[in-house]
C-alpha cells in the first residue's frame, strides 16, 4: 500500500489572484491552453495534485484554486470533517440547497476569463470533483469555457436527485451547449452514496444528449486510500483521485485518459 505524505506543491507557482474584489490562492503550472482543476473535499490533497500534474504533463496550463482546506495535506478524519462543516455553512457554497447556484462560481468564471487571457487558445477546460463537481457546469456561463468535466458531483448533499444550479442558469447553460455544439463529460462510481444514479438522471433530463455520462463499477475503485476516504466517504467515490488505480488496463486510468483527450480535442487549435 502506498503511503501518502503531505505534498509541498513546490512545482506549482502559488499566486494570490484577486477577481471581483475577492482574493484566493491559485496554484499554476505548465504551458498550453488553460485547465482549471477544482479540488474535492477536503481540499487540494496529494491525490488532487497528482491529477493536476497529469493535466500539466499532457500539455496544459493548470490553474488549481484553493477553495477550502489545507493545501497539499493528506486528508485526516477530524480535520476533513471540520473543513466540510465550515464549507457547508459558508456563504460561498450552496451545499444543502437544491436549484441554487453557489456564489463562488462567479469568481471561478472570472478565473476562467483570466486564464484564457493569459494562456490563449480557443478556450478553457475545467474539472470539478465532489463538492465542486457541478461548478464546471455553471462555469459554462463564461464564453471562454469549452470543456466541462463533472467528476462525482455531490451537491446538494441533502437531496440525491437534485442539482446545485439555479433554473435560469441551467437553462442558459443548456442553450449554450446546443448553440455551440458542446457536451459535458461526467463520471461516477455505480455505488457512490454521494453522487447517485438519481443525480445523473437529473442531469440527463436537464441536458439531454449534451450530458455524456460514464458510470464505473465499484470493483474499479482503489480500496487502499487515506483514512478520510475510508471512514467518511465510505464508498467508491473519487474517480480520478483517491480511488484511481494507477495501473494499465484499469477503468479509472482509462477515465483519466479520456478526460485528457477531451481537453485536447476542445482546447488545442
Amino acid at each position: 500500500m502506498r503511503e501518502w505524505k503531505d505534498d509541498p506543491l513546490d512545482d506549482f507557482e502559488c499566486r494570490e489572484v484577486t477577481l471581483d474584489d475577492v482574493t484566493k490562492k491559485v496554484y499554476i503550472a505548465g504551458h498550453g491552453p488553460a485547465v482549471i482543476v477544482m479540488a474535492e473535499m477536503p481540499g487540494i490533497s496529494p491525490h488532487v495534485a497528482r491529477f493536476s500534474r497529469w493535466v500539466r504533463d499532457a500539455g496544459f496550463t493548470v490553474y488549481m484554486p484553493s477553495l477550502f482546506g489545507r493545501d497539499g495535506a493528506v486528508p485526516a478524519v477530524e480535520e476533513g470533517l471540520a473543513v466540510m462543516q465550515r464549507a457547508c455553512v459558508s456563504v460561498e457554497f450552496r451545499a444543502m440547497v437544491a436549484n441554487e447556484t453557489s456564489p463562488v462560481t462567479i469568481w471561478l468564471r472570472a478565473l476562467a476569463r483570466l486564464a484564457h487571457e493569459e494562456c490563449g487558445g480557443p478556450g478553457v477546460g475545467a474539472i470539478g470533483m465532489c463538492f465542486t463537481g457541478n461548478f464546471a457546469l455553471t462555469m459554462m456561463l463564461e464564453p471562454a469555457m469549452l470543456a466541462p468535466v463533472l467528476s462525482q458531483p455531490s451537491l446538494p448533499l441533502n437531496d440525491a436527485a437534485a442539482l446545485e444550479i439555479a433554473p435560469d442558469d441551467l437553462a442558459a447553460v443548456r442553450a449554450r451547449l446546443d448553440r455551440d455544439d458542446l457536451t459535458v463529460l461526467a463520471y461516477r462510481f455505480a455505488g457512490d452514496r454521494f453522487c447517485t444514479a438519481e443525480r445523473f438522471c437529473a442531469y440527463a433530463k436537464a441536458l439531454g444528449d449534451r450530458f455524456v455520462a460514464r458510470v464505473l463499477p465499484d470493483s474499479a475503485a482503489n480500496r487502499e486510500t487515506t483514512p478520510f476516504f475510508e471512514r467518511i466517504v465510505a464508498s467508491p467515490h473519487s474517480v480520478v483521485t483517491a480511488h484511481l488505480i494507477d495501473e494499465a488496463g484499469q477503468p479509472t486510468l482509462a477515465a483519466r485518459d479520456e478526460i485528457l483527450e477531451f481537453f485536447a480535442q476542445r482546447l488545442r487549435p
